[in-house]
């Protein structure tokens, strides 16, 4: 958790250099943040064991940034940090999840306007000051105005790839307790959901013959739990359930229950809400009483113990938590006939990530070594195009070029080959900005949108259309161009999408970047019952990206979509065929 913590404070370092116009310095403070963010040793650690030394050996980490972070080990704060926001003191990290908002804008909007926060930018923009700024339209003030109400649609959720790894530490901490027998993840963390709330855990404890001793147990746990150092607030505490916000700003409820009734206190903190309720009126039609502490017949208990026991007693298959929505699952495990669901570790390769060739932060070496350490057969490499000058993107000359790096690397690979392939982008009228003939040299060609987001619905299903069209183009990337908790979707037809994919036989992404997780479940289920392939792919900037996968196969998972329905479950050889 410390290292997502001095992430953001890097990443917002580098976003005020940004502003300065300070060359360089900016890039070097986020590529440390990413490397942070994806750092699986905590950064304390390191320095507890190795000194600042240790952290000049991480691979990015000069010796500049390291004394800054010693510095943050050793007082919790970073003075030149609070210099930069003195000087600026706008809540950057805030403005920034405002679709259309840069760190150029933001020091505009201050210095003309003081504009501090999300407060300020609306008073602005209802007031009609920011058309009148040299370079702005009354188009951004409406722009601006949609960008917060959309935020604010989604505010009090967390993203569930950047809330996860915390409740796992959390997990990891607590199961280092002896007195702790059993812990599960509840409520819509356990069900993968996109965006989550509070996070519920439950766990059972290890026998005691006495009464006193097994209070005294718990009374441990608990006060473990309330104390660690993640905790900024404690709600409550008490013998069986306590409740803490920590540092992520999001609150977690631990509650001790009784091994008897495990199974359904886990059934019924797990939800969601429509699913339970379906649950227990089938409970109720067979003559007994679903709850959190059991399955009661009359005051009889007749199970409890595991969700299993609990299902089957009410006549259906258990029911995987992703599935737990009430769209008609349930109907189905009754019948025996649940969709047999893409498993966590049916995955065999990633056709989507970057390297330093466009803006990703390793080499084809390093994304490949890592890869190949994960167990894929295969890794697609698909930097960015020219459109995207931005980003770094290679024409078609950079393409060659990087393809014979490519094959250098292959060979010295002994388990796992790497696919030269390219992110093009879809322009405006549909065509892509690489040419066919260096298109037709690589191995695969992925498409997606990166501009002019808002163009009117049929214009955008035109644009689409056309680039699936194109004989040279496989995967369609991140499909309808959404981003969490900032942007909604772009405007199209998406069942004349789907046909179109279907009839060109093409490929539709679903993206696992936390902050995209696109397609969403319900157009994937849309895809598999229309026989639309997909692939699942983490869009990787970073070798610690890879990652990402599970949320991408969850997203699978509750669009009920299947190993056949995935492409990148294939071998590589039935991949090439």
């Amino acid at each position: 958790m410390f290292n997502q913590e001095l992430a953001k404070i890097l990443y917002e370092i580098g976003y005020f250099l940004e502003m300065e116009e300070i060359p360089f310095k900016p890039y070097a403070y986020q590529k440390v943040a990413i490397l942070l963010d994806t750092l699986e040793q905590d950064a304390t650690e390191i320095y507890k064991t190795k000194g600042i030394k240790g952290l000049e050996k991480i691979p990015g980490i000069g010796k500049n940034i390291a004394e800054k972070i010693e510095e943050y080990i050793k007082t919790g704060e970073i003075k030149y940090y609070q210099q930069l926001k003195k000087k600026m003191p706008v809540k950057i990290e805030e403005l920034m999840a405002i679709e259309g908002i840069g760190v150029k804008t933001i020091k505009t909007f201050y210095e003309k306007l003081k504009v501090k926060d999300i407060n300020d930018l609306e008073k602005a923009a209802k007031a009609g000051k920011i058309k009148k700024l040299q370079g702005f339209q009354e188009k951004t003030e409406q722009n601006i105005l949609e960008g917060i109400t959309f935020l604010k649609r989604s505010d009090g959720r967390f993203l569930l790839g950047e809330t996860l790894p915390q409740i796992k530490k959390i997990l990891e901490q607590l199961k280092t307790l002896k007195q702790v027998k059993r812990i599960n993840i509840t409520g819509s963390a356990r069900r993968m959901k996109e965006t989550i709330g509070d996070v519920d855990v439950l766990i059972t404890m290890k026998k005691s013959k006495k009464s006193a001793l097994a209070k005294a147990s718990a009374d441990k746990v608990m006060e473990f739990f309330v104390s660690m150092p993640e905790v900024i607030k404690i709600w409550s505490r008490g013998p069986t359930r306590s409740s803490i916000r920590m540092k992520q700003i999001f609150d977690v409820d631990l509650r001790v229950v009784p091994e008897q009734s495990c199974g359904s206190a886990l059934q019924y903190f797990t939800g969601s809400k429509e699913h339970n309720i379906a649950i227990r009126k089938i409970a109720i039609k067979k003559g007994m009483k679903l709850n959190e502490y059991g399955l009661f017949k009359g005051k009889k208990r007749i199970t409890g113990e595991t969700e299993e026991l609990i299902y089957n007693a009410l006549g259906m298959e258990w029911i995987a938590p992703e599935l737990r929505e009430n769209q008609g699952e349930i109907e189905l495990a009754i019948k025996g006939k649940l969709p047999n669901i893409i498993g966590y570790n049916d995955i065999k390769g990633d056709l989507h990530c970057h390297t330093k060739w466009s803006d990703g932060s390793c080499t084809i070496k390093d994304m490949a070594k890592s890869a190949q350490d994960m167990g894929y057969e295969y890794l697609g490499i698909t930097d960015h195009t020219k459109f995207l000058r931005i980003y770094n993107g290679l024409d078609e000359k950079q393409l060659s070029k990087q393809r014979k790096e490519i094959d250098k690397v292959n060979i010295k690979m002994t388990k796992l080959h790497i696919l030269h392939g390219a992110e093009t982008n879809i322009l405006n009228n549909g065509s892509i900005d690489i040419n066919d003939e260096a298109l037709k040299k690589l191995d695969y060609v992925v498409a997606g949108i990166h501009s002019n987001f808002k163009m009117p619905k049929q214009e955008m299903t035109e644009r689409i259309i056309k680039a699936i069209k194109n004989p040279y183009i496989h995967i369609i990337a991140h499909p309808t161009g959404r981003i969490l908790k900032k942007r909604d979707r772009y405007q199209c037809d998406f069942g004349k999408i789907l046909r179109a994919t279907k009839q060109y036989g093409k490929i539709l992404e679903i993206n696992a970047q936390p902050k995209r997780l696109d397609l969403n479940d319900k157009y994937i289920r849309q895809a598999k019952e229309m026989g639309v392939k997909m692939v699942i792919n983490t869009d990787a900037h970073h070798k610690g990206h890879f990652k990402f996968m599970e949320f991408g196969i969850a997203q699978a998972r509750r669009g009920w979509a299947e190993k056949k329905d995935i492409i990148n479950t294939l071998s590589l050889q039935k991949l090439f065929k």
